[in-house]
């Protein structure tokens, strides 16, 4: 199926139109919304499904947490394209992304548990996704998405309830 829609790097450009595909999601409380300067400090981890010049309709994030574990984040669609591949292309991208980093694992939360199972992701049943030894190292973390991955109670108000899945490479 040929897409009308091109995957590429976020710009900083891409700003404003990422937090746009976000908003909706955000007051639906599925992802949490992010002022702009975190959006620019991670903009190097975002790609874009740009539809026409400047037009976005889908947006996703690959955040590494440790040598061979990195995150999906804030992979969101627009409503006018859902059902049309874009979060697919996208995903695809961000686990091709995170491959070439060297990571052997990708972790995200989620509350499209059946898009990400079609895709290879499974959910995590239990807290010892990582060696003991690791853990000490992500415990000194201060970032949110390491949090919920490990799932400690300081995050709990911020998970919104998705799954945790993984996708193993």
């Amino acid at each position: 199926m040929p897409h009308d829609f091109e995957i590429r790097r976020a710009t900083t450009a891409d700003v404003p139109g990422i937090r746009s595909l976000v908003k909706p999601y955000a007051e639906a409380r599925i992802l949490l919304e992010k002022e702009a300067v975190a959006y620019y400090e991670s903009l190097q981890e975002f790609r874009v499904a740009d539809k026409a010049a400047g037009e976005l309709v889908g947006c996703g994030a690959v955040h590494v947490m440790w040598e061979d574990i990195a995150e999906v984040r804030t992979l969101a669609v627009s409503s006018t394209v859902r059902g049309l591949g874009v979060g697919h292309a996208l995903l695809e991208r961000l686990v091709e992304d995170a491959r070439a980093l060297g990571v052997k694992r990708v972790f995200c939360l989620t509350f499209e548990v059946e898009f990400f199972e079609r895709h290879g992701f499974s959910v995590m049943e239990d807290q010892s996704a990582v060696d003991p030894a690791v853990l000490q190292e992500l415990l000194r973390s201060t970032d949110e998405g390491v949090a919920e991955f490990l799932d400690l109670a300081r995050v709990k108000q911020n998970t919104l309830g998705n799954t945790r899945m993984i996708l193993n490479f």
